[in-house]
């Protein structure tokens, strides 16, 4: 399995990595992307959790109780389950929030799919969506998935991010360097 540098080289990805590897020989890849797709939206959405996770003065026993609790809510698989309780143990779960991403980018990388980040002014309609998605898959060459951000201090246009490529088309960027010029 070819895992680039940069994320064997954090910590983060070295959890990934061997999750990654655990899943693929049990078969369970998919499964366990679901279920990591399952715990950010927990993340996201619940202070409470967010809180367990990052708190220091809550026991390893304690996080490894509560995580253990939201896994059967969740209906986490078993091998999701073990390594959130392996964060737990390790006092590592602040850091899920960014394993996620890891786990993610080398999931996505072994099917041949690269992510494009698109923040927009506004929420972009399922068929700019789609039209966005055939132009950058048709310029990158492979299947390229998007995730959809909102900021509407943008005004306008869209950022577009894969990988270390960026492409701002953004109004704010566009109004930012024209009051450049008319300084000069």
């Amino acid at each position: 399995m070819e895992i680039s540098a940069g994320i064997q080289a954090s910590l983060a990805g070295r959890y990934a990595s061997a999750l990654y590897e655990l899943a693929s020989e049990n078969g369970t890849v998919s499964a366990v992307e679901s279920d990591l797709d399952k715990l950010a939206a927990a993340l996201a959405d619940s202070a409470e959790f967010t809180a367990v996770t990052n708190n220091p003065k809550v026991s390893r026993r304690e996080s490894g109780q509560a995580l253990d609790a939201v896994g059967k809510l969740l209906g986490l698989s078993q091998l999701t389950q073990n390594f959130v309780g392996v964060l737990a143990n390790n006092r590592r779960l602040s850091d899920l929030p960014a394993m996620i991403r890891a786990f993610r980018a080398i999931s996505a990388a072994q099917r041949g799919e690269v992510t494009a980040e698109v923040v927009s002014a506004h929420a972009l309609t399922d068929t700019q969506l789609d039209q966005l998605k055939a132009k950058l898959t048709q310029r990158e060459g492979r299947t390229v998935k998007i995730s959809t951000q909102v900021d509407p201090d943008l005004l306008g246009g869209l950022i577009v991010t894969i990988g270390s490529q960026r492409i701002d088309a953004s109004i704010r960027t566009r109004l930012n360097s024209l009051a450049q010029v008319m300084k000069a």
